[in-house]
């Protein structure tokens, strides 16, 4: 079934509303996915903060024109759906859970970060950044390592002056 210009007009409004207002955006393809399975994502995605949403890749590019990104666009191949939020991080961090967990269907495909086109593997990469709490508890263990060790070698010393 075509869709009607007017409905064409509203998605690519919608795309580039979206492009404007997200600090992030990460392209996935979802070749062979269920609407079961997309369904349990959005689900999961929406307390976290991170939309999505599906268009055709025409619409999708006639949208990501008028947003203005910097660099070259991702090619994009397949059925490809769009992942978005406030946050830089969360969109590539949530979605690549999905990846791992529906690795036969769903692959990045690239992204947007920071007012830039991004490849498949800088989304990669920015997914495998850790949360603000992760990166509090990394540095919490880097600050209490040399503690931890010096009580370790200070606890040996005493053990064989006994």
């Amino acid at each position: 079934m075509a869709i009607t210009r007017q409905k064409k007009e509203e998605i690519v409004a919608k795309v580039s509303d979206i492009a404007r207002s997200a600090k992030t955006l990460v392209f996935a393809n979802f070749k062979g996915l269920t609407v079961a399975e997309q369904n349990e994502m959005r689900k999961a995605l929406r307390p976290l903060g991170v939309g999505y949403t599906v268009a055709k890749k025409s619409l999708l590019r006639r949208a990501l024109e008028s947003a203005g990104f910097s660099g070259q666009a991702p090619e994009l191949e397949g059925e490809i759906a769009l992942a978005y939020g406030d946050d830089e991080l969360a969109p590539a961090r949530e979605m690549a859970v999905f990846v791992k967990k529906f690795g036969e269907h769903l692959a990045f495909a690239g992204g947007m970060f920071g007012g830039a086109y991004v490849g498949k593997d800088e989304i990669i990469s920015i997914a495998s950044i850790p949360g603000l709490d992760g990166l509090r508890a990394q540095f919490v263990q880097l600050i209490n390592s040399p503690r931890q060790r010096l009580a370790i070698v200070l606890n040996a010393r005493a053990d064989k002056i006994k």
